[in-house]
């Protein structure tokens, strides 16, 4: 079945400094799927989602967002067009409480007069991490590791977004935790939300992924089917272990 594709990259180069980064790097993300990015630490990937989204700036190559060249816009405006982002490290507002943290993830709603929808969606949100609700008032610097993922998560669903970036959600986690977020990443895909999952966690990224790109040193270097590529013997020994 054809599907539209939501993000296309298309032969960027990003640079840091003199030190290229990325290099031609190219990848899609169709409307509906969850597409795994997988790579060893310091193959480009988290530089990949700063680069979709604005932080850093392309040296050649483009960028569309849902058929919109999305390659030299601000930060601020690709956002608006309905992309977020749950970012390595959480990157949480630590001394607010949960629920402001939730309600700051729907600040363009909120400002655009949609109190009402962005209360229905904090009881979907809450129905999904039961544990927000009930640490609702804690800040969120006092919230375990787990509890900050599940946070940045349902930050990013407030937005009521087009398509997720998901940078790195398992890492530094333990295991059960591990478990249960991709628990909630493949129930998200079940309701046909678009995400763009970068992990070293190959494993359990391809598992609940449609397609996936490895990337090497900055370049793209396997693309195809997840489930193939849980399969293959160069997966296997490079990122599975076996």
């Amino acid at each position: 079945m054809w599907r539209k594709k939501l993000i296309e990259v298309k032969d960027i180069d990003v640079f840091y400094g003199n030190i290229q980064v990325l290099k031609k790097v190219s990848l899609s993300v169709e409307k509906g799927s969850i597409v795994a990015l997988i790579g060893s630490n310091g193959a480009g990937k988290s530089t990949l989602t700063r680069a979709i989204v604005g932080l850093l700036r392309k040296k050649s190559g483009d960028v569309y967002f849902d058929s919109q060249r999305i390659t030299l816009l601000p930060t601020a405006d690709i956002i608006r067009l309905g992309i977020s982002v749950v970012p390595e490290a959480r990157r949480l507002f630590g001394p607010l409480s949960v629920i402001d943290n939730l309600r700051l993830g729907a600040y363009l709603r909120l400002r655009d007069g949609q109190g009402r929808e962005v209360e229905k969606d904090l009881d979907a949100v809450c129905q999904l991490f039961p544990l927000l609700k009930t640490r609702s008032k804690q800040s969120a610097n006092t919230l375990s590791g787990g509890e900050q993922q599940m946070l940045a998560i349902g930050r990013s669903l407030m937005m009521r977004p087009k398509a997720i970036l998901m940078d790195e959600p398992s890492i530094g986690l333990a295991p059960l935790i591990v478990q249960e977020i991709f628990g909630v990443i493949k129930r998200l895909k079940e309701e046909e939300n678009t995400i763009l999952l970068i992990e070293q966690n190959a494993r359990a990224a391809l598992k609940v992924s449609d397609w996936a790109y490895v990337m090497e040193l900055g370049r793209i270097t396997l693309k195809g089917d997840a489930q193939t590529l849980l399969e293959t013997d160069t997966v296997k020994r490079l990122y599975l272990g076996t």
